[in-house]
């Protein structure tokens, strides 16, 4: 995703609104115009009846980050972009995003924008499955082996069972 301004060599990152359910179309026109964008995901297992569904998410659903010189004027085609519901600003200018907050969440994302799993899960830590049948259960990390699998305990019916769970279905609990 390049842009078409002379972007310094750390041009601030915007937020941007995007209408109900157009996310895609928003995505899609401000990449057609060459602007960078960055909207992280993340995976979500939902149970719908019996079965269960992985869907791509938000991290902040309805909107994304645009990046661009302000110093040009062809940011203020960003507003009237199909999908775009308005450019976040105060006082009619628009206001950088901190920089170490996008840095943080790009190193969280892989090249695809989705959040990567933590690196630093360690027996006894307290977690989320966000994926697979047990999606949204807390448990507690047993063991990490060397091939990166992960032994939980699940408190299931008054038991802890004990089940192997791949990396990328969990996250630390808060």
């Amino acid at each position: 995703m390049s842009c078409h301004q002379n972007l310094p060599e750390i041009a601030p990152w915007y937020l941007v609104q995007t209408k109900p359910n157009a996310f895609r179309i928003a995505e899609r026109n401000l990449l057609r115009q060459e602007f960078s964008i960055f909207s992280p995901t993340q995976t979500q297992t939902r149970k719908y009846g019996t079965r269960f569904r992985h869907t791509v998410q938000q991290l902040f659903p309805g909107y994304l980050f645009v990046r661009f010189n302000p110093e040009f004027p062809q940011w203020r085609a960003i507003n009237s972009t199909y999908g775009v519901s308005r450019l976040v600003t105060f006082g009619n200018v628009p206001s950088p995003v901190p920089h170490a907050l996008i840095a943080g969440l790009q190193q969280r994302c892989g090249s695809d924008g989705s959040l990567l799993p933590p690196d630093r899960l360690s027996a006894g830590d307290r977690i989320r499955i966000v994926a697979g049948p047990f999606a949204d259960y807390v448990a507690t990390v047993e063991q990490i082996d060397q091939d990166r699998r992960v032994w939980i305990l699940l408190d299931i019916l008054g038991g802890k069972t004990r089940t192997q769970i791949p990396v990328e279905q969990l996250q630390k609990a808060g």
